[in-house]
């Protein structure tokens, strides 16, 4: 049994039954904010809800009992861990003071679509594993924006002081602009008292969306390569004694029916010429 066990969690297509359950889950939660639909199936939403969080005990379970008695294997797995989290919140009862918490664990089950799916969790550990080197970045414009927001406080708070008034509207101001978002409103105003402000305005679009933006790219794209270039080599380990063992034991199997069945082909079979 425990080995029927590990071959179904291994089975591609346990892993595309999961990823639909995640969908049918999200689904569910999307019909649950429209009151028309909980109004005339409310009841079949909720078991429904309830047919999906068995069905993730379940393979919560199977995947334990195909690692037994290590348990530990299981745990060990950081994926592991979140799915089972994500399992207990969902236990919560939905009604009293932990209603709200109940929803909001709820939907967090379509959180599952990431550890279900090997490239999402691939890319996810590739934004965790870049965060070191965004740091310096984020270091970096920081500096940029606070050399900027001073200079705009300096240069703009008295013609618009809606947008530069002190230094902490000032840094939201250059937070609108980074993002693209109407910032030649913000530049025409302050070339109506300094034309030549246009070179302040454009100088911070090229440092802060150009290339800031730029390099958080590069580096997550490098640490993409990086991650890539360990999942091959991890799927290039060499054979385990387990494995040996197996693979050894299926082609005994093999060469045992294949014997049989030459055993059962008479002599003048195997003599007879084909036409």
């Amino acid at each position: 049994m425990q080995l029927i066990a590990q071959k179904m969690i291994q089975h591609r297509y346990f892993e595309y039954f999961i990823v639909s359950v995640i969908l049918i889950s999200a689904a569910l939660i999307g019909m649950e904010t429209s009151p028309a639909l909980m109004a005339a199936y409310g009841d079949w939403i909720d078991w429904g809800n309830r047919l999906v969080l068995l069905i993730f005990i379940l393979e919560a379970a199977i995947k334990i009992y195909a690692v037994a008695p290590k348990v530990g294997d299981y745990f060990r797995q950081g994926w592991n861990v979140f799915d089972f989290t994500i399992i207990l919140l969902a236990l919560i009862p939905s009604t009293g003071d932990l209603a709200m918490l109940a929803r909001v664990a709820r939907l967090l089950r379509v959180l599952r679509l990431i550890s279900a799916i090997p490239e999402l969790r691939l890319i996810v550990a590739t934004l965790m594993k870049s965060i070191p080197s965004m740091g310096n970045i984020m270091l970096l414009m920081g500096v940029i924006f606070y050399i900027y927001a001073v200079a705009g406080q300096q240069l703009f708070h008295k013609h618009d002081p809606q947008h530069w008034d002190n230094l902490g509207i000032a840094l939201l101001t250059l937070f609108r602009i980074v993002t693209l978002e109407d910032w030649t409103d913000v530049m025409y105003t302050a070339m109506e008292m300094h034309p030549l402000a246009w070179i302040y305005f454009v100088s911070f679009v090229i440092m802060g969306t150009f290339v800031i933006i730029n390099l958080f790219i590069a580096v997550v794209l490098n640490n993409l390569d990086e991650a890539k270039a360990e999942r091959l080599k991890e799927m290039r380990q060499p054979p385990t004694r387990d494995c040996l063992m197996k693979e050894l034991e299926q082609t005994q199997q093999a060469l045992e029916q294949l014997r049989t069945q030459l055993t059962e082909v008479s002599p003048e079979t195997l003599n007879k010429k084909p036409d």
